[in-house]
This record gives C-alpha cells, structure tokens and sequence, in this order.
C-alpha cells in the first residue's frame, strides 16, 4: 500500500496539481477542496511552515524547492512561520462543508490555524 492519495493522476501530474495547492494554499491561508486533496495538502504545507520555522538558507532553497512563486516562499518566511513559533505542528484546520452539488465530492475548507 502506498504512503500517500493518488488522487486519480499520473506522478507528473499529481505532483504539479499538489505543488499549486501547496503554493495558493500559503498565498492565501484558506482554501475549499474535496477531503481526499486537503489532506494531501495539509500534510505537505505542515512540512513548508515546519522548515519556515528553521528560517535558514537550506531550509529556504527546500521550500523554494516545491512552491512556486517567491513571493509566497517570502510571506512563509517573514508573516506565516514567526506565528507558529511555539507551536509543534498542527498548523492546520478541516471543516467540512458538505457534499459538492455535481459528484457528491466531500468538501472542506482548509485553513491555517
């Protein structure tokens, strides 16, 4: 069994699809996606706010590793890791909303704590 949702894509495609969830996720702070994908993202953006923490150059070269604006990778360093300082992860919420009208999809708003 594998350690991660495949989501229904391909490795390529899966990883981009991740990498710009990741990425608007930290832009704004709040996202609406279905359960399966804020999981996954969840998971991931922990790890960037994590390294944020460190405040380091390598710990800056791995975040800029995976998302893909700077100036997101900038607003992590200097407004969003100072916040969590005391704080060991749990940086995240999941509400659920609801089912979505077109599939029945479970959705759920992520947002930072």
């Amino acid at each position: 069994m594998a350690g991660y949702r495949k989501l229904g894509r391909p490795s390529d495609q899966r990883r981009a699809m991740l990498r710009s969830l990741v990425t608007n996720f930290l832009k704004h702070g709040r996202m609406e996606t279905t359960e399966a994908r804020a999981k996954e993202t969840r998971s991931i953006a922990e790890k960037m706010i994590t390294l944020g923490k460190k405040g380091d150059l390598h710990s800056r070269r791995q975040v800029l590793s995976y998302v893909t604006e700077e100036a997101v990778v900038q607003k992590l360093f200097s407004e969003v890791a100072p916040k969590y300082e005391g704080r060991n992860g749990g940086y995240t919420r999941m509400y659920k909303a609801g089912p979505r009208r077109g599939d029945g999809a479970e959705v759920v708003i992520l947002e930072l704590v």
